[in-house]
């Protein structure tokens, strides 16, 4: 599995960032601690050794210098610690202080530095363990000295210093990654806290704000987002107050418009063949645009917030046969296993269907049928029509506002609102509404609700 950084979030980068440096720092601090404690301690004990082994060898030459000299009681008497070994070249002949160890235990390479002369030190690895050797050339007496020293105990403590400082390391980058978590939490939450206010602003509850916060650096963010959403609401109440009154103030021409028309239309017997001809295309203009200011109306009002009607628990199958019922199709068409629950505003959700009805009949050829079933515990109620369908290019732009002319779903007399409504019903009802293909021709508009306990 290829492991890629940038798939990871703002949070997790974070807490990596800070356990790396976290555990660079101390990883550093016990590598220099270490090298330096050991350096220092083996030069400590180093010269420790030294001044032992001189001063034995001094001891030893005097001892030789005699005539009755006992190189086994010399080598004993020399004074050197338990653990070191002694180990004397004296005309020709080796000897040492511990029956384990003797002559092959010197390295060749310090033999030949002490038989030119003067004195050497070398650490070597035995068996037993790692051993400091120093050698001392006795000119006087035609010798050579060697003192053979364990550094087991040394090695010992800078295991156990080594292990103190991983120890230490390991517990810092935990410390760091607890901090990093506390940390990216403190920078992530206030994050979160913006997107989904954000969110919830989009979709259409204009009064939701940021909590207000003690924090100076994020005091002056919230005042501003939430002065910027005060100013936008304002702006987006005005206008759509703006449009809904507009729209409100054609409605009395268009009531005398449409009077007129309908006193045309019942002498229509009168007219003349051009002129009758004239009054239909008058009279279904006068309807679309009926219709277009009754939608206008409908979203200005529900974008200022004013058609925030009560909302109740009904049974959906209930309401959808009310409405096919206004827009004259029999109940027939409808199909609903079980009776489903949703709750919302009964007056906006007719509407929502009432509009997805009508458009199958003016767009998709006529409803064919109207379905109420279970999905993952939501309400889901399908729509079907016998039209042409809606091209896959097409079924998310439908929705807008204003989409008309190019779905190629019949004539283009609709206002371009009716499904941009229904989306907009359905958002507000923490619904959702979708187009696909029906099994067997058609366009088929999904429409999804949270069932409603009761």
């Amino acid at each position: 599995m290829t492991f890629v950084a940038g798939s990871l979030g703002l949070r997790h980068r974070l807490i990596l960032a800070i356990a790396a440096i976290s555990l660079l720092v101390p990883a550093i601090f016990a590598i220099s601690t270490y090298e330096l404690s050991r350096n220092y301690l083996l030069s400590q004990r180093e010269r420790t050794v030294q001044h032992q082994a001189f001063a034995d060898a001094d001891f030893v030459r005097r001892k030789l210098e005699s005539a009755d000299a006992d190189i086994s009681a010399i080598l004993t008497a020399a004074g050197a610690p338990a653990d070191n070994t002694v180990v004397l070249k004296w005309r020709n002949r080796w000897y040492a202080s511990s029956l384990e160890r003797g002559r092959e235990t010197v390295p060749e390479a310090l033999r030949l530095k002490i038989a030119s002369g003067g004195a050497a030190t070398q650490r070597l690895h035995t068996a037993a363990g790692p051993v400091l050797a120093v050698g001392v050339h006795l000119p006087s007496v035609e010798a050579e000295f060697y003192e053979l020293a364990p550094l087991s105990e040394l090695e010992a403590i800078l295991r156990l210093l080594s292990v103190v400082l991983i120890g230490g390391a390991l517990l810092a980058t935990a410390a760091g990654a607890g901090l990093g978590a506390w940390a990216s939490r403190a920078v992530v939450v206030p994050l979160n806290r913006v997107a989904g206010t954000a969110a919830a602003i989009a979709a259409g509850r204009l009064d939701t704000r940021l909590p207000e916060t003690r924090d100076p650096e994020l005091a002056t963010i919230v005042g501003s987002f939430n002065s910027m959403v005060d100013t936008l609401q304002q702006r987006i109440v005005r206008d759509a107050r703006l449009a809904a009154d507009v729209s409100h103030e054609l409605r009395s021409p268009l009531t005398t418009l449409v009077a007129s028309v309908d006193l045309l239309n019942a002498r229509r017997a009168d007219l003349q063949p051009r002129s009758r001809q004239a009054l239909d295309l008058i009279t279904a203009d006068l309807d679309r645009f009926r219709r277009l200011l009754d939608d206008l109306l409908e979203l200005a009002r529900s974008d200022a917030g004013l058609d925030n009607g009560t909302q109740e628990s009904f049974e959906v199958d209930v309401l959808l046969s009310h409405v096919l019922a206004e827009v004259g199709h029999e109940p027939e068409l409808l199909t609903c296993d079980e009776p489903v629950r949703i709750r919302g505003d009964k007056a906006r959700l007719s509407r929502l269907f009432r509009n997805l009805f009508e458009n199958a009949d003016r767009h998709g050829g006529g409803l064919t049928a109207v379905t109420v079933t279970r999905a993952e515990g939501d309400a889901v109620i399908l729509v079907d029509d016998q039209g042409p369908g809606v091209p896959l290019q097409e079924r998310e732009r439908i929705f807008d506002r204003f989409a008309t002319g190019r779905t190629g779903r019949g004539s283009s007399s609709g206002t371009g609102l009716g499904l941009a409504l229904v989306a907009e019903t359905a958002t507000a009802h923490q619904g959702a509404v979708w187009c696909t293909d029906h099994p067997t021709g058609g366009a088929r508009f999904v429409v999804r609700f949270p069932t409603a306990l009761s």
